[in-house]
């Protein structure tokens, strides 16, 4: 007696839906073994999502009354800017601020934004 006469499906193994078992078995745990796909341990998602204002859209971000507000004001109150609220998180130096002091608050901000807030007697706020 030969021992392969004992094994089920013996010659069809791996053959088809059934594997080589009778006519309704499965053909094995779908989902769990073969192309599952990656585990990605401690992911984190957008990290390169960082939208960006630049510097001739900053007081945009403000009412007109506001500017004009305080810049009759002699008491050297700046307004302050939160981008960040605006739904910024960079600011970039792409244009000209008028010669009046702002506080901008923002996550990020570029080597000449950073400058021509200063030149203009502003001061740059970083947030977490």
């Amino acid at each position: 007696m030969r021992m392969s006469r004992l094994r089920a499906g013996v010659g069809t193994e791996g053959v088809g839906l059934s594997c080589g078992r009778a006519s309704s078995g499965s053909a094995g745990h779908p989902g769990y073994f073969g192309k599952v796909g990656m585990r990605h341990y401690h992911l984190k998602r957008n990290q390169k999502f960082c939208p960006t204002v630049n510097l001739d859209k900053l007081w945009t971000l403000v009412t007109e009354q506001t500017r004009l507000n305080y810049a009759k004001n002699q008491a050297g109150l700046a307004p302050v800017i939160d981008v960040v609220r605006s739904g910024y998180y960079k600011v970039l130096g792409k244009g000209k601020l008028p010669k009046q002091p702002v506080i901008v608050k923002a996550k990020f901000f570029s080597r000449r934004a950073e400058e021509k807030i200063k030149e203009v007697g502003g001061a740059c706020v970083l947030v977490a």
